[in-house]
């Protein structure tokens, strides 16, 4: 299923709207409408009514889940609302606007001339959407260490880990975070980590936390070396200098006169700080720019064939354009030139044939950049009766050429180019080593590659790639800084919606995009006015 990114609200506004009242003026409501399929559409949410205005601002705000891998189609309906009813059918439309989320939250803010029917203008009226993320994006850091714990295991010393509990309504303590766990130290440094402000504490810097310190033992239930409570502002505190608690140990207390304490629990930095989610990049100016690459190989077979995964079918499609057009349909709305780069490998090329694994659809190496997600569908379709299909089948060479603009982009400094490659393949990769080593590299920059296999291949290598089952690997034992592959068997969706294929294809690149920018420390390039603090 897609996972909700987050809530949007939407501010309404409209300018110069038509009058339909004799003897006074319009009464205006927004009415938000989201396709459901087909020509079907769904009301949302409304606005409240404002009597008498040509110029209103709503102030209602109207609520949608925000999920970046579909295309969420909105409506926007203006209008005059003469009685108590609120029945749509017997009110004026006053106009209104068809436009995408992704749209939207784009450009942040959308004015459009109202439209009667879509593509027929009102001839009278303006609607404006702005859009806010609605969350409140604090998170707690933490660095903590600890001194002299206890040691618990006979023959060792302990394996300490930390967990941090709030107080939940029932009066119990419900747990907020666990730490990883050190092996063999009794002087540990955990990695620093970060929790919501409303997960930690629901905002409440004077609620209780407690934080306690055990030792992790595989074949019985951990050990508890040592705890203590205080509040969050107490560990604020250790935003300027390290702030000292001991770790006590109930029992050992009321057992020994002479306890001290089982240790010394150091916190080295606590701060609150801003988290910034994927749509406060977008908003702040974050281009993703979508290239395309496509497999040419012998094994897809003849175009000429309708066995072929290539070859095109008398309604205009195939596998491979079904691909480019579902998840291009997404893409496009956050890219502003809609200018993307398409590219073939695999195949011999004119004049000269040679194998090439990075060749120009349009056969123009200087400027690769086709106009729309239309323009790389009529490049592929003129490329495919060009070229001879071969082998073998090598993914590092696109992987690298996307990989130097985006390390190009990289050493700006900033968070204002994101890089996107859909790979389309019909099976085994022969360079998968290199390949390997080209993904590790690529992890470090902003860039997320997305593989669709088509056909009946055996996709194991790709499944390989796709860091969901752990961290991929390059030959020499490097490990990628974050998880950047999507790969996803185009056959599991051949009887879905095809919305289906884009949202899970496109799922994980907003969190890949907020990781690589949090692993530099990236703001958005313009922040929001909330955020300026």
């Amino acid at each position: 299923m897609a996972q909700c990114v987050t809530k949007v609200e939407l501010a309404i506004s409209c300018e110069n709207l038509i009058d339909k009242d004799v003897g006074s003026k319009s009464d205006p409501l927004c009415v938000l409408l989201q396709n459901v399929g087909g020509d079907q559409w769904a009301e949302l949410d409304r606005t409240e009514k404002i009597k008498n205005c040509q110029k209103p601002e709503f102030s209602k705000k109207l609520l949608v889940d925000y999920y970046f891998e579909k295309v969420q189609k909105l409506k926007f309906g203006v209008y005059d609302i003469d009685n108590k009813s609120y029945d749509l059918n017997d009110d004026d439309y006053l106009g209104g606007v068809e436009c995408t989320l992704g749209q939207i939250v784009s450009s942040k803010t959308l004015t459009r001339p109202l439209e009667l029917k879509k593509g027929k203008p009102a001839g009278k009226g303006t609607i404006t959407i702005s859009a806010e993320e609605i969350k409140d994006t604090r998170v707690v850091s933490l660095e903590i260490e600890a001194q002299n714990l206890d040691k618990k295991d006979f023959l060792g010393k302990s394996d300490p880990f930390l967990e941090f509990y709030k107080p939940s309504d029932g009066g119990k303590w419900q747990l907020v975070y666990r730490s990883e766990v050190i092996k063999n130290n009794l002087n540990p440094c955990w990695r620093k980590f970060s929790v919501p402000l409303q997960t930690f504490c629901g905002g409440d810097f004077n609620k209780p936390i407690k934080v306690s310190v055990s030792d992790m033992d595989d074949s019985t239930s951990s050990d508890l070396i040592g705890e203590f409570t205080c509040i969050t502002a107490k560990l604020l505190e250790a935003r300027d200098h390290v702030v000292e608690f001991e770790c006590i140990h109930p029992g050992k207390k009321q057992k020994k006169k002479s306890y001290k304490n089982s240790g010394i629990v150091r916190i080295k930095s606590c701060k609150i700080e801003t988290e910034y989610s994927f749509l406060d990049y977008v908003m702040g100016g974050c281009q993703i720019n979508f290239t395309v690459g496509i497999d040419f190989t012998g094994s897809n077979g003849d175009p000429k064939s309708p066995d072929s995964l290539h070859y095109i079918s008398p309604n205009g499609i195939n596998e491979y354009l079904t691909a480019i057009w579902s998840v291009g349909n997404v893409v496009q709305d956050y890219d502003t030139d809609k200018l993307f780069p398409a590219f073939g490998f695999g195949a011999q090329v004119p004049p000269n044939w040679q194998v090439s694994h990075e060749f120009a659809l349009n056969f123009n190496p200087n400027n690769p950049y086709c106009q729309g997600i239309q323009g790389i569908v009529d490049a592929y379709r003129q490329a495919l009766p060009q070229v001879r299909l071969y082998g073998p089948t090598n993914f590092s060479p696109i992987i690298n050429h996307v990989a130097r603009f985006a390390a190009q982009s990289a050493q700006q400094g900033t968070a204002a180019q994101y890089y996107v490659l859909l790979i389309i393949t019909d099976g085994e990769i022969t360079d998968l080593d290199q390949t390997r080593q080209a993904i590790v590299n690529a992890s470090k920059l902003p860039m997320s590659v997305i593989i669709v296999g088509v056909g009946n291949a055996d996709f194991k290598a790709m499944e390989f790639l796709d860091g969901d089952d752990g961290v991929l690997k390059s030959l020499t034992g490097e490990p990628a800084a974050r998880d950047i592959v999507q790969f996803v068997p185009f056959r599991q969706f051949l009887n879905a919606p095809r919305e289906a294929l884009s949202q899970t294809v496109l799922a994980e690149v907003p969190k890949q995009l907020v990781s690589y920018y949090k692993m530099q420390g990236w703001a958005p390039v313009k922040l929001p006015e909330a955020k300026q603090e």
